[in-house]
């Protein structure tokens, strides 16, 4: 495993020592902050992770044909390169690694990001059959994830339907609907690009329970469903119009106005198309709630049974006792995240977040000093990813207000914290390792005459690791 720099004997020990577990957003942001004041309390912060790469979703959640929010990368990136930061990546914290208590003896105050690991169930019959995923696994799968299922959810399936109308619904919808060529300069890893590439998904259905003015996406997200150039986007009239704020958007939100504005206007451009028809079909269905998804008699997806709902007056839907199949052979379902527990931190099941007060975890009711939380596991998953900015600077004042007492309530620490980290059997990956992958993902993108393409399983990420370090 390739070496990570020991912090150097000469220097004078730090006031403050912090670990940020996640280099995400959330937990690159309250690095920044950490680290901000040249003449602050805290002196050093290392930021781990259990992947050996960093910017999480930033890099394994959003879409490859989004360059211009992958950008984002190169601020965070600016912010770990910083002289009192140190990435420390394949460090696994919890019940499998390095645990909690662990931890305390190598930093004065640990700050936990790490976001909401898993996706919401429908809890429906027939989920579990083959051809029914969550919308995380795909994103994962297409994003390159080491973790992510290797292949299978194209293989076969002429039609899709995708349970969910928030922006990561439009994210596997447009993927879905975009031709190969058009993906092909993105650094999707190569094997998903070619099962992309040889899928014969022709239908893509996306479908919310609710109505349009109560859809989670962002009419940024919303009006490229419109630009794809071989992809014709289809909407029902009498679906728009059961929408009480789609007859009258007056006293809605500007930005639920904007997107019923896109959505008038694909409705009226349907009956003035001229030309062949375009090779796939976007469909956009709303007040359906899903309420099985259908077995082909070999235990795999044949499609999606639907009820039908209706707006019940108090900003909710009620059902209506018809019901509607739709045909599939892939199901996605994009009905949000859920955190689960670290072991060693309390948590709440209901929320999905560790119990915290303006981000000091909570055990008992009462402040747990040293430990902090930011991001997803604080708030739930809300928000996009400029949100985290607030939400860690809430964290790092509080973190920042407790350094005296942290400094003066911790005792002797571990010389280093790479030796509690290896005692607990970590082998971190530190910054000459991650540009070491970027550099191997950068030869692999012009061996295959593209560009950067990511590399999509764990011995190849830490082979590269190795060689970079």
């Amino acid at each position: 495993m390739p070496s990570v720099p020991s912090a150097t004997a000469s220097q004078s020990p730090p006031r403050l020592r912090v670990a940020v577990v996640g280099a995400g957003p959330s937990g690159v942001y309250a690095a920044q902050g950490l680290v901000r004041d040249e003449a602050g309390p805290v002196a050093a912060v290392d930021v781990l992770d259990r992947l050996p790469c960093p910017y999480g979703l930033v890099r394994y959640g959003v879409a490859p044909d989004h360059e211009k929010i992958k950008s984002l990368q190169n601020n965070l990136r600016s912010v770990l390169e910083h002289p009192r930061i140190r990435f420390l990546g394949n460090v696994t914290v919890g019940a499998d690694g390095v645990r909690p208590p662990a931890l305390l003896r190598a930093y004065h105050a640990v700050v936990y990001c790490v976001g909401a690991a898993t996706d919401r169930r429908l809890g429906i019959p027939g989920e579990d059959l083959r051809g029914s995923h969550s919308a995380t696994d795909f994103v994962s799968w297409y994003s390159a994830h080491p973790d992510a299922a290797t292949d299978g959810f194209t293989l076969g399936a002429r039609s899709a339907v995708v349970i969910g109308v928030g922006n990561v619904a439009v994210d596997v919808a447009r993927v879905l609907a975009r031709r190969s060529d058009e993906l092909r300069p993105t650094d999707m890893p190569q094997g998903a690009l070619e099962s992309l590439a040889r899928s014969g998904i022709g239908e893509i259905s996306m479908v919310g329970r609710r109505g349009p003015s109560q859809a989670k996406f962002t009419t940024k997200e919303l009006r490229e469903l419109g630009t794809l150039p071989d992809a014709g986007v289809r909407l029902r009239e009498d679906e728009l119009s059961l929408d009480p704020g789609y007859r009258d958007p007056e006293g809605l939100p500007s930005a639920v106005r904007r997107n019923l504005t896109v959505l008038r206007g694909w409705a009226r451009e349907a009956g003035e198309r001229t030309g062949p028809p375009p090779s796939r079909s976007l469909e956009l269905r709303f007040y359906l709630r899903p309420v099985e998804v259908l077995d082909d008699g070999a235990g795999a997806v044949r499609g999606v049974r639907f009820e039908r709902t209706e707006p019940d007056g108090r900003g909710g839907v009620t059902g209506t006792g018809v019901y509607e199949d739709i045909e599939a052979q892939l199901a996605l379902r994009s009905v949000g995240y859920h955190g689960v527990p670290l072991t060693g931190l309390p948590f709440d099941e209901r929320s999905g977040t560790v119990p915290h007060e303006a981000g000091r975890v909570l055990r008992d009711g009462a402040a747990s000093p040293g430990e902090y939380v930011a991001g997803w596991i604080k708030r739930g998953p809300t928000g996009v990813i400029g949100t985290n900015r607030p939400c860690a600077k809430e964290t790092v004042t509080s973190l920042l207000a407790d350094a005296d007492a942290l400094s003066e309530a911790r005792g002797p620490l571990a010389a280093d914290p790479l030796e509690v980290l290896r005692e607990a059997g970590q082998e971190p990956v530190g910054w000459q390792g991650w540009l070491g992958i970027e550099t191997a993902e950068a030869e692999l993108g012009r061996h295959l005459a593209r560009s950067t393409v990511k590399i999509p399983d764990w011995e190849g990420l830490l082979a590269a690791a190795r060689a970079g370090a």
